[in-house]
């Protein structure tokens, strides 16, 4: 026992602990949470609505599918993601005069994170994730990951006005947001609408 003590007692042994710790935190980064945030007309009754289509303008996505002439993978994967969760709420696709029209953008984005320690990155935004790598400052440890953000749109159709945004931002492992992370992302954000009736009463 006196020899466990006195080992822990020694810096190299304890830096080795630290390193320890701050890997087996680094592997929770593929159960990343997605960090959510929305704004919404709060004179709208989100309950009237009962169909929806895609917006007829709606912009090319970060790999310029639409632009294309063809959907990318990343936008067959945010539809097919937006229409089944749409369908999960009540709410029916049509072609002609929907209640709302719903667009999105998407882009994945490469960003830095400085820590105050140099023992490792210990908070992100929205509490997410942990970064694939890191390098030492002055101040202490700078870490690099990439985030993929999702923004979805709710236009009035009859006003032509924005009614509700959603947006989405999580860690993800590639420079594209893959299959499974777009319906964790798509899934979170619709999760926040409607509006919850003590928030669109504010």
């Amino acid at each position: 026992m006196h020899f466990i003590t006195r080992f822990l007692t020694r810096p190299v042994a304890a830096t080795a602990l630290s390193l320890a710790l701050l890997l087996g935190v680094s592997s929770c980064a593929s159960t990343a949470r997605v960090g959510v945030t929305n704004d919404f007309d709060h004179s709208v009754n989100f309950r009237a609505y009962k169909t929806w289509s895609w917006y007829p303008e709606q912009p090319r996505d970060s790999e310029g599918g639409p632009a294309q002439g063809y959907e990318s993978f990343l936008d067959k994967r945010i539809r097919t993601a937006v229409e089944r969760e749409m369908s999960a709420k009540g709410l029916t696709k049509v072609d002609k005069a929907p209640d709302v029209f719903v667009a999105y953008s998407a882009k994945v984005e490469d960003k830095q994170r400085a820590n105050g320690t140099p023992y490792g990155p210990f908070g992100y935004p929205y509490g997410y994730g942990y970064g694939y790598g890191g390098f030492y400052n002055r101040g202490g440890m700078i870490t690099e990951y990439k985030a993929g953000t999702v923004i979805i749109d709710f236009v009035d159709a009859k006003r032509k006005e924005l009614a509700w945004r959603g947006q989405g931002q999580a860690q993800v492992d590639n420079q594209t947001i893959s299959e499974e992370e777009v319906y964790r992302i798509v899934g979170s954000i619709l999760g926040t609408f409607p509006p919850q009736a003590q928030q669109a009463s504010r």
